[in-house]
């Protein structure tokens, strides 16, 4: 894995050097556009709004419009004379509360990897924040961006996580939220033992990306000339969903039924066979 940065942490007179590594991908088939007649590829050309006309790509520049029709042009000079301080270091500028911070303010993982010299202070921050339950709350410049980013223990590591700025997150002032004054205790109690039925350990592989299975698969069957076959819709019957009680009721007699089919299937796992020892007290 290649370091996308390297810099170092700092707060307070601490410098720690670390490589930036990314934490996750994202996979998803990708597509091109073709001609229909004879599969040929579409290519992109830009052309100048006011004539229609290719522009060769030395011709182009960057601009910005200041007023409607205004324009003032940038060049990578121009870019190169925006100093911030962030630059080269992931500046922790405050210690607060994970819990505080509402989730949709982060947004994107990386790893931290301490480098040479940097071992000891990085595994100090660690176990700092991880006793303390608190954050680093940082600016740090990538790709000549600035960005809020959030330093936090994870496992092993530390990890950084880019969050947004407060304006650019959204309020939804104009949408119903959650507060309903007809809720009754039974359905509260029988909502909440749904809940607990379908409560498990949280274990990440099991969750597939089931789209992107059927489309390979689909892809697949037409490489190979195999006949494809429309799958059906599976019918869901009409629920009236004012009748929260018996709803929440049929749930529970699922959620019993499919965790006892579960249960029978997979009692000899090693990992049910842990779960029954931590019950007994083994």
């Amino acid at each position: 894995m290649r370091a996308i940065w390297k810099g170092n942490i700092s707060f307070g007179l601490v410098n720690i050097p670390v490589a930036v590594y990314p934490a996750t991908r994202e996979e998803k088939v990708s597509f091109k556009q073709l001609r229909k007649s004879d599969l040929s590829a579409i290519k992109y050309k830009k052309v100048a709004e006011v004539d229609g006309k290719e522009v060769p790509a030395d011709e182009i520049i960057k601009g910005y419009e200041y007023e409607k029709g205004r324009w003032v042009t940038l060049t990578d000079e121009d870019f190169q004379k925006v100093k911030i301080e962030s630059t080269h270091s992931v500046e922790i500028t405050d210690f607060v509360e994970q819990a505080q911070i509402n989730p949709k303010f982060f947004y994107k993982p990386y790893f931290l990897e301490a480098q040479k010299n940097g071992e000891k202070a990085y595994s100090l921050l660690h176990k700092a924040l991880s006793e303390t339950g608190k954050i680093g709350v940082a600016k740090v410049a990538i790709s000549s961006r600035e960005y809020l980013a959030a330093v936090k223990p994870d496992g092993f590591f530390l990890i950084m996580e880019l969050m947004h700025f407060a304006h650019e997150v959204l309020e939804p002032e104009s949408l119903n939220g959650a507060v309903h004054s007809g809720i009754s205790p039974k359905e509260l109690q029988m909502a909440k033992t749904l809940i607990e039925s379908m409560a498990t350990d949280w274990e990440p592989t099991k969750y597939k990306d089931q789209y992107q299975d059927a489309v390979m698969e689909m892809i697949e069957n037409k490489v190979q000339h195999r006949d494809l076959e429309t799958p059906q819709s599976p019918l869901r019957p009409k629920i009236d969903v004012v009748d929260l009680v018996s709803i929440l009721q049929q749930s529970i007699q699922n959620a019993g039924t499919k965790t006892k089919t579960v249960s029978r299937g997979t009692a000899r796992t090693t990992s049910a066979l842990v779960k029954q020892k931590r019950r007994v007290g083994v």
